[in-house]
């Protein structure tokens, strides 16, 4: 699983970051990629990458203001265009559904491939066999919400000499055993999986949460993560702008991935306020209060890997 900010910018694009979205590059577990925000311009963004518009099957919007859905339209249209085939599906508050459907047929928008949505209440947004998506309202000045992307448990390890010294041939059967079921084998034997696997290996989890002030349930939602990707718009020093504008201040982020016992915090949605020269106090503050903070910027990547994040630049 890959982490790959197009956009980490705060209320508008600047010369250095542009407004909100990540993509959440699944490619190895499912082929596919998830966006998570779609703000002006994310498809330019996506053009220095090797995203491939059709490979985004899911968009999660987490709420309703401009710099986090105003390149959703210009994205969806380009898909046609770039071969795209594939059911797109949107997650989103109520109202977007409306937004979306109203600009696409003004504009006279012909689509290659069926667009779904799902209006996004408190509760699970997705799930099948591999993952469960969580939503939960979070606290700004218009409805917000939180997900929680949680990778069910992979399949142990398969010791393939202890299966063929157990009289499993190999092919198919070997298979069977790695995905936990048990096999019967032409003698009658029963090989159990249990007995040629390792335990089950834990997934991953990934908080990414939408613009929100200091609160309960962005603790919730961030419960013993892999990484919280959260919004950091103000530093302390402007804390009583973040609680007056609904955002998050950079040691609140940390405070949060510190109380929910967090392994990684990547701090987003920075306001253009902060130049480069601000970062390294900006991060200080951070990581004063949780060590394992990051600053988000543009084209950043992370991956997780057994449970380890490693940046790519």
């Amino acid at each position: 699983m890959q982490l790959h900010f197009l956009g980490t910018g705060a209320g508008m694009p600047s010369k250095d970051r542009n407004t909100s979205a990540v993509a959440l590059k699944l490619l190895e577990e499912r082929g596919s990629i998830w966006l998570f925000d779609c703000g002006e311009a994310t498809q330019h963004q996506i053009l220095h990458t090797t995203i491939k518009p059709r490979k985004v099957d899911k968009v999660f919007i987490t709420h309703l203001h401009g710099d986090h859905i105003f390149g959703l339209p210009g994205f969806i249209s380009s898909r046609s265009f770039l071969g795209g085939e594939e059911p797109l599906t949107i997650y989103g508050p109520k109202g977007l559904k409306q937004w979306l459907e109203q600009t696409l047929k003004l504009t006279k928008t012909h689509l290659t491939y069926e667009l779904y949505f799902e209006e996004v209440v408190e509760g699970i947004v997705f799930e099948d066999a591999q993952f469960i998506v969580k939503a939960m309202p979070l606290e700004h000045v218009i409805e917000c919400f939180g997900y929680r992307i949680e990778q069910k448990p992979l399949a142990g390890e398969l010791y393939i000499d202890k299966a063929i010294a157990s009289g499993v041939p190999k092919g198919p059967l070997l298979g069977q055993l790695k995905a936990g079921n048990d096999v019967v084998l032409e003698n009658g034997h029963v090989v159990r999986s249990m007995d040629v696997t390792s335990s089950p290996q834990d997934g991953f989890t990934v908080a990414i949460l939408g613009d929100t002030k200091y609160c309960e349930n962005a603790k919730k939602l961030s419960y013993e993560a892999d990484i919280v990707i959260h919004e950091a718009t103000f530093d302390h020093a402007t804390i009583h702008l973040a609680a007056q504008y609904g955002h998050s201040t950079n040691t609140e982020a940390a405070q949060i991935a510190k109380d929910a016992n967090a392994q990684t915090l990547i701090l987003n949605h920075i306001s253009a306020r902060f130049l480069e020269k601000d970062l390294p106090h900006f991060l200080a503050e951070a990581q004063h209060v949780f060590a394992n903070t990051f600053i988000a910027h543009d084209q950043l990547q992370f991956e997780w890997k057994q449970h380890e994040v490693i940046v790519k630049e």
